[in-house]
């Protein structure tokens, strides 16, 4: 039947994509075995599209399928996929495709695991190893993977580090399954100190282990190299002193003692006490160096954001009044639930939270910073007036200057002096986001004091007493918690491994770390000092230890 003059004409439907030519046919099965895990099939369909006189031209990702398929193909249904593998890649390769890094990864992870092949773990790392060079592509962590794997299970160890080598050249962290295939290729080639290095390895990476990485601890703890390992005296203030430069909850000097090691499942009580040895763990901070970067780059972007002069001169403030113990953020705490009509600015309120705060430091003032325009205002009421000329005699208020944002102010203060921030500022605005700090999170933690108030009076919420990480004591005793799903604390296992009879006094509070219940983090350091001075049989003239604020109780009465 004609169309009607002017009418237009009935859409053409497009014809799919990959349903026309002599790819189509391989292409739908590639697609259906990939959705059904069938790579026998797929590689049926690809040498029978390959023999016949119109061989089809491959896609890039239809290898890619094809070499996911291999690489996840059962034994059983396809035992020679190693072989599969090398000829598709041969393929690819004289068909001018570019592999990508997902084409290698897949390649290595099918290469390494071919057991008839006693090379197949070393052709699989040069595939990885070269495929920059070659192809111009960066391997990720994936591709390490299997190589690493392949290693552990020919227990390669000098290979394995090989792989690690590479991975740090790269720039590609190792995360826990990685780490736990180290720890245990260097467990039974009884290389203690390689163990040594991957523990605190594993320790700067996360905070709990999988019972995987657990079962090769306890199996390395329990063996008579590890007993071997370690040295009967040490420098018990060189100790100290390391674990406080650390943070606290390690030390890096080796290992320490002699003889066997007991291993327990345990739990760990609500103060940080440990039901095995009865050791108390330690509340871990970042280190020195990290503090100081950390400060450095909070400082780099606030000049960037601030008219750098005001907070130059900030700086240079800071570091000639800078013996503060706790950094206050002024409007936080003075506008805290003053959403109602009669509301405002509660200098009240801040007042308390100094007042507790020199009540815990014996009368030692803390930092209140805040900003300029906040104080014209308050100065207009004479009891107003008063206080804020008293903290100002006193060297405890900082104002932030007009035009300046005062958040830069006390977080910068509160790490470049290593001290507590007391506010209730989830801290996750935009000024925070701009710090990308693996950092931060720790940081704040183990530095952030939340407060509420009570009858007028405030309660500070200190930072948790212990830290559920990896630690090392100043016995040489490890203490490494296990994953806990349902986030709660108390039901936390953790791995005791401790030297039979090294924890000596298990119901001290955590010296490691320089800091010790009720004593002031300066107090500490400075006593840490003085344990030198005495040990020398000199005076005391190192430099002060940085304050590492480790507490005990969760809040004030």
């Amino acid at each position: 039947m004609a169309t009607a003059a002017g009418a237009s004409s009935p859409a053409r439907r497009r014809p799919r994509r990959g349903s026309k030519g002599p790819n189509s046919d391989l292409s739908r099965t590639l697609t259906d075995c990939t959705r059904r895990g069938d790579a026998a099939t797929a590689m049926a369909a690809f040498d029978s599209a390959l023999s016949g006189p119109d061989a089809p031209r491959l896609l890039a990702h239809q290898y890619n399928q094809l070499f996911h398929l291999l690489a996840t193909a059962d034994a059983d249904s396809l035992p020679n996929a190693a072989a599969a593998a090398r000829r598709v890649f041969s393929h690819m390769l004289g068909s001018g495709a570019s592999p990508s890094e997902a084409t290698i990864t897949s390649l290595a992870r099918v290469t390494a695991s071919d057991a008839s092949n006693p090379a197949a773990a070393d052709e699989a790392f040069d595939l990885v190893a070269t495929m920059r060079d070659k192809y111009g592509v960066a391997p990720r962590l994936r591709s390490y993977s299997p190589v690493l794997a392949a290693f552990r299970r020919a227990g390669e160890a000098g290979k394995a580090y090989a792989v690690d080598a590479h991975m740090e050249a790269s720039a590609v962290a190792p995360e826990e399954p990685e780490i736990a295939a180290l720890l245990d290729v260097s467990a039974k080639a009884g290389d203690a100190d390689k163990v040594y290095e991957y523990m605190h390895k594993l320790s700067r990476t996360v905070d709990c282990v999988g019972e995987e990485t657990a079962e090769v601890l306890e199996g390395w703890f329990r063996s008579g190299k590890a007993a071997m390992a370690g040295k009967a005296e040490w420098d018990a203030c060189k100790v100290k002193d390391a674990i406080v430069a650390n943070g606290g909850g390690c030390h890096r000097l080796g290992w320490l003692g002699t003889g066997p090691w007991t291993v327990q499942r345990v739990r760990v009580g609500g103060d940080g006490q440990c039901e095995g040895c009865g050791c108390r763990l330690a509340c871990v901070d970042i280190d020195v160096e990290e503090t100081q970067r950390f400060a450095d780059s909070v400082a780099g972007l606030a000049l960037q954001r601030e008219t750098k002069i005001n907070f130059s001169q900030f700086q240079e403030w800071l570091e000639e009044h800078g013996a503060y113990e706790a950094i206050v953020d002024g409007a936080n705490i003075a506008l805290y639930q003053q959403n109602f009509a009669e509301g405002g600015f509660s200098l009240t309120q801040l007042d308390a939270v100094v007042t507790e705060l020199r009540d815990r430091y014996n009368g030692k003032w803390p930092l209140v910073v805040l900003h300029n325009k906040r104080i014209a205002k308050l100065m207009e009421n004479a009891s107003n007036r008063h206080l804020i000329e008293t903290w100002r005699a006193n060297g405890a208020l900082y104002t932030s200057p007009i035009g300046s944002n005062d958040d830069w102010y006390w977080l910068y203060a509160a790490i470049r002096l290593n001290c507590l921030l007391v506010t209730n500022d989830e801290m996750r605005d935009h000024i925070f986001e701009l710090l990308g700090s693996s950092f931060f999170p720790k940081w704040k933690q183990r530095h952030q004091v939340k407060y509420t108030f009570s009858k007028g009076k405030a309660v500070l919420m200190m930072p948790p007493p212990y830290s559920s990480e990896i630690q090392e004591s100043e016995m040489g005793s490890w203490h490494v918690p296990m994953e806990e799903k349902s986030g709660d604390d108390r039901a936390r296992i953790w791995l005791c491994i401790d030297r039979t009879g090294h924890c000596k006094h298990p119901h001290e509070a955590p010296a490691a770390n320089g800091v010790v219940q009720d004593v002031s983090p300066t107090e500490a350091s400075h006593g840490c000092e003085q344990r030198r001075a005495e040990h020398n049989g000199g005076s005391l003239t190192a430099a002060v230890h940085p304050k590492i604020p480790i507490y005990m109780g969760q809040e004030t009465p």
